[in-house]
């Protein structure tokens, strides 16, 4: 069983910052897939099982984002 979850990450501006943000995230364990709303902040992460909000902030703080 998969889970999608999105979230709203602040501070990105370019294709540089989706590319750094979609590495850190897929970089969890159990993450299928990452799909980037450049425009909108929107971050949409499929798993393979619901993923926990600090594992996430964890990995966009690494990228140097925040979530919002």
């Amino acid at each position: 069983m998969s889970g999608t979850a999105t979230f709203r990450v602040a501070g990105m501006t370019c294709a540089h910052c989706v590319s750094s943000v979609t590495e850190e995230l897929t970089g969890i364990d159990g993450v299928l897939g990452v799909e980037v709303a450049l425009e909108s902040g929107e971050v949409t992460v499929t798993s393979t099982a619901p993923l926990e909000r600090a594992a996430v902030e964890a990995a966009v703080t690494e990228a140097g984002y925040a979530l919002g």
